[in-house]
């Protein structure tokens, strides 16, 4: 643990999907996952569903190989303390932080993660772009389960495994405490990220989600792109045959992000990212729940 007793914290949002952000751009303070934790938690800590630690490339050995493609590494972590390689809610509030902090401005930059190097556009507008990559697509028969009612279910790849299932009424997902039954087992032998959509209109949609190990979430980035790639093959676009992007407005829980797929093949997800307070973490307290 640094030695420094000042400790800066922020606290955002992309779609209600929530971060504690802890800048630190030499990368001079200790997080261990019993820190991260506690930071998280919604009772004892500052609570968030995750935490961005923000470090300069060339300070963190996992990220000095990327530095002369990016400045500054997310350096993610889910809320339990685990690492992860990527959130592309998170990149976005990422991005908007970097932006408040004076180190970028509007336009076009690149941020490291454990997932690669994510090209991220802030728009004037406020909302902020991510190139969250390719959708693969693996030919299998998928069905997930919600009591008596089943549903087939596309099989969609975004770095992580998704299973988006077409219903007739939200409702039917359930409560999303556990995570839904699929079949056959051996197509996601690791779990898998459950989205239920209905259509709202042409290209349009909204979806409700399981994440894998979380439970229900009031938004999921790859989930919404998992459901829009679901959404165009369905409604026989497909844009590297045709060269024509397509694109869908997706309505999670927490808000709404637009999720296009370019001909090349690459993903995009457009959402708001919001900084919503700024404080300094006790660091006698940080040290404690760290066990130093």
């Amino acid at each position: 643990m640094s030695t420094r007793t000042r400790i800066a914290f922020l606290k955002g949002h992309g779609t209600e999907n929530d971060f504690v952000i802890v800048p630190d751009p030499e990368n001079t303070i200790d997080l261990p996952p019993a820190a991260v934790a506690a930071l998280c938690d919604r009772r004892a800590g500052i609570g968030g569903d995750g935490l961005l630690h923000v470090v300069r490339s060339a300070a963190h050995p996992e990220a000095r190989h990327l530095a002369a493609q990016a400045e500054w590494f997310m350096d993610y972590r889910n809320g339990d303390g685990s690492i992860a390689e990527m959130c592309g809610n998170g990149v976005r509030v990422f991005a908007r932080y970097l932006q408040r902090a004076g180190h970028v401005t509007e336009g076009d930059i690149a941020v490291a993660t454990r997932g690669g190097v994510k090209a991220v556009h802030i728009a004037e507008d406020g909302d902020v772009t991510v190139g969250m990559g390719r959708a693969l697509l693996p030919e299998s028969d998928v069905t997930v389960s919600v009591g008596e009612r089943s549903w087939p279910a596309r099989n969609v790849n975004m770095g992580n495994p998704h299973a988006v299932a077409f219903v007739e009424d939200l409702s039917h997902a359930g409560d999303l405490l556990s995570p839904p039954p699929f079949s056959p087992a051996a197509a996601y032998p690791d779990g898998v990220n459950v989205e239920f959509v209905i259509d709202r209109g042409p290209g349009h949609v909204a979806m409700r989600v399981h994440e894998r190990g979380s439970g229900e979430t009031r938004s999921c980035g790859t989930g919404a792109c998992a459901v829009a790639v679901a959404a165009a093959r369905r409604d026989g676009a497909d844009p590297a045959a045709t060269g024509t992007p397509a694109t869908y407005i997706v309505d999670v829980p927490g808000g709404t992000l637009e999720i296009t797929e370019r001909p090349d093949g690459e993903v995009e997800m457009t959402g708001p990212a919001v900084i919503v307070a700024e404080g300094e973490i006790d660091s006698a307290w940080l040290e404690t729940v760290s066990g130093a």
